[in-house]
């Protein structure tokens, strides 16, 4: 099958998009069609009128005329028929949009449905765990660990290392006491 906005201008069919099908109404297809073909149609009784003014012809400029007249006519009906498609084309095409609009929403509200029915879940099954599993999360701290965090100190009596002197270190690895007292001076 074919797919372009010609071959469905000339014959009704769907046209495959990037998103999704269009279709043209049929009145839309008919005015444009038929106002194209009549201004084709229209250049030759132009030509004959040009040629019959350059001979001083007045019967083929009138008869040439007539068949202007007539043509634009033509095109004008069918000019005011697309038009009517377009509006009707224009009107599908809101009431699509509204239908897939209110289908989004439709489906959004759905997944938040099933979201916080999820998350209800999952706050009931925590607040029915037993109170065994409870008790077996909790950390409890022996007489030993206890002392050790009252005292801050290791069980062996040293000082833990977050209160440490500051120390420097060299880059082989060595490490240096650092001065208590630092003279720093700034001269510009």
């Amino acid at each position: 099958m074919r797919t372009g906005s010609a071959y469905a201008a000339l014959y009704g069919t769907v046209v495959n998009g990037d998103k999704e099908d269009v279709m043209m109404h049929t009145k839309t297809m008919e005015g444009l069609v038929g106002a194209r073909t009549n201004m084709n149609l229209l250049n030759t009784p132009m030509r004959v009128f040009k040629e019959a003014r350059r001979k001083g012809d007045t019967a083929a400029m009138e008869r040439a005329m007539g068949y202007v007249g007539d043509f634009s006519d033509k095109v004008e009906q069918y000019q005011a028929e697309a038009d009517k498609g377009m509006e009707e084309d224009a009107k599908e095409a809101r009431e699509k949009a509204k239908q897939q609009r209110e289908e989004a929403i439709r489906k959004r509200k759905e997944e938040r449905e099933k979201l916080e029915e999820k998350l209800e879940e999952s706050r009931n099954a925590d607040a029915n765990t037993d109170t065994d599993e409870t008790d077996a999360r909790l950390v409890e701290n022996s007489e030993e660990g206890r002392v050790y965090v009252k005292d801050d100190s290791n069980p062996d009596g040293k000082k833990s290392d977050a209160v440490k002197e500051p120390m420097a270190y060299t880059k082989a690895g060595a490490a240096l006491a650092m001065e208590q007292e630092a003279n720093i001076s700034v001269s510009v």
